[in-house]
C-alpha cells in the first residue's frame, strides 16, 4: 500500500516575512486568496510581482466565481502552480479553463459541505470534470471559506473519493486527533483561520506545533 507523508497547505497568506518563514518550515503549499470580498484578499497586501518573486513550487491561487481570462492572467503574472476553484464553477468552466491555462498548472476543485447527505456529495464529486487534479473538501459558507467551522468528517467515510484531496474547514490543534477517524486520509491538510492572530497574520508558533503533532508524527508512523 502506497502511503505518503501528509502534506500541509497554509492559506490566506498576506505577509512576505511570514511566507518566507513558512517556506523555511518546508510548508508544501502556500495559499493566496484572489477573492475581493475575503478578509484575506492578497492584492490588498501584496502585488502580483511580489508573489511572482516568491520561489516556491506550491503557490496556490484561490478564486471564487472569477472569469477564466482573469484567472489565466493572474496565474501568469504571479507564476502560480495551482488554481483552486472555490466557487460555483461547473464542469464546462473547468474544461474551458484547462484549455487556456498553462498545462503545468494543476487544478483543485472545492466541494463545499454543509447539510448535504453523503449521496448528494457523491453526486457532486461524480459531476466534476476529468481535467481536475485534486479535490478539496471545505465547510460550506456564504463567505466561501475561512470560517473556522468544521464539517462532519465522518461523511468522508461514506463516499468514494477518486482523487487525492485537501481537507479544510476548521482544522485546529484541538481537533487533529479526529483526523485518524478518516479512512481515506487526505493528501494534504489546509489550515487557515484557526492559526491566525488576525485575518492574514498567521500564528507561526501554532503552525510549527501543528506540524510537529500531526505531519511529523504521521510521517514517523509511516516509517
Amino acid at each position: 500500500m502506497n502511503i505518503q507523508q501528509p502534506k500541509l497547505k497554509v492559506c490566506g497568506l498576506t505577509r512576505l516575512d511570514q511566507i518566507q518563514e513558512l517556506i523555511s518550515m518546508n510548508t508544501d503549499f502556500l495559499g493566496f486568496i484572489f477573492y475581493e470580498k475575503s478578509l484575506r484578499y492578497v492584492l490588498n497586501h501584496l502585488s502580483l510581482e511580489e508573489i511572482l518573486k516568491i520561489e516556491h513550487q506550491g503557490k496556490v491561487g484561490v478564486f471564487v466565481n472569477e472569469s477564466i481570462d482573469k484567472i489565466v492572467e493572474i496565474s501568469q503574472k504571479a507564476n502560480l502552480n495551482f488554481i483552486q476553484l472555490h466557487g460555483d464553477e461547473d464542469e464546462n468552466f473547468t474544461l474551458e479553463l484547462r484549455k487556456k491555462l498553462n498545462p503545468e498548472i494543476e487544478i483543485i476543485k472545492v466541494i463545499r459541505i454543509g447539510v448535504q447527505k453523503s449521496e448528494q456529495i457523491q453526486k457532486t464529486i461524480n459531476q466534476q470534470s476529468t481535467t481536475i487534479n485534486y479535490l478539496l473538501f471545505d465547510t460550506d459558507s456564504t463567505a466561501f471559506g475561512g470560517t473556522g467551522q468544521q464539517f462532519d468528517w465522518n461523511l468522508l467515510n461514506e463516499i468514494e473519493i477518486p482523487l487525492p484531496y485537501f481537507l479544510s474547514g476548521g482544522i485546529s490543534l484541538d481537533n487533529i486527533h479526529q483526523l485518524s477517524t478518516i479512512k481515506h486520509q487526505p493528501f494534504s491538510l489546509d489550515i487557515n483561520s484557526k492559526f491566525e492572530i488576525e485575518p492574514g497574520m498567521k500564528n507561526l508558533n501554532q503552525i510549527e506545533k501543528f506540524k510537529e503533532l500531526y505531519i511529523v508524527k504521521n510521517s514517523e508512523e509511516i516509517l
